[in-house]
């Protein structure tokens, strides 16, 4: 007898912004970039969705309920979001590419090992303050 097919450990991530318009072409170019499809949901203009090959999805909205015009990623709650981004030439030329996207690179310094020496990723911060960690999983440097 055979093991079912592992599901994905996530099944989405909701991210709230301040501003759909200015924050959705960074997130659509980082999210495409990793292999994740954009998904449109007619009617629906407050929210974008982006899915994986997996079938986990990311989900950027605006709400009226949203307070602030920044997130705090040092208040409790969501400190950032981690996504696998393959190799580590994939991981340098996203970092090369992402100030060009609205993406402010954090801990530019200590690059590629700012999580630690056995950890390769890159942070960067969208316009409103959400950090994303990309790691490089495929090889150690």
């Amino acid at each position: 007898m055979t093991s079912p097919a592992p599901r994905p450990g996530l099944h989405h991530l909701e991210l709230w912004t301040a501003d759909l318009a200015a924050a959705e072409p960074a997130w659509d170019w980082l999210l495409t970039a990793l292999g994740w499809s954009a998904e449109r949901v007619e009617g629906w203009e407050l929210g974008r969705i982006w899915r994986h090959p997996d079938g986990s999805y990311l989900v950027l909205e605006h709400s009226d309920d949203v307070r602030g015009d920044r997130a705090d990623r040092r208040a409790p709650g969501m400190n950032h979001v981690a996504l696998n981004a393959g190799d580590r030439a994939t991981l340098d030329a996203l970092r090369a590419e992402a100030p060009a996207h609205g993406w402010r690179e954090l801990f530019a310094d200590h690059y590629p090992h700012a999580g630690g020496e056995d950890h390769t990723a890159w942070y960067g911060e969208d316009p409103h303050g959400l950090e994303v960690e990309l790691v490089a999983t495929d090889s150690a440097d």
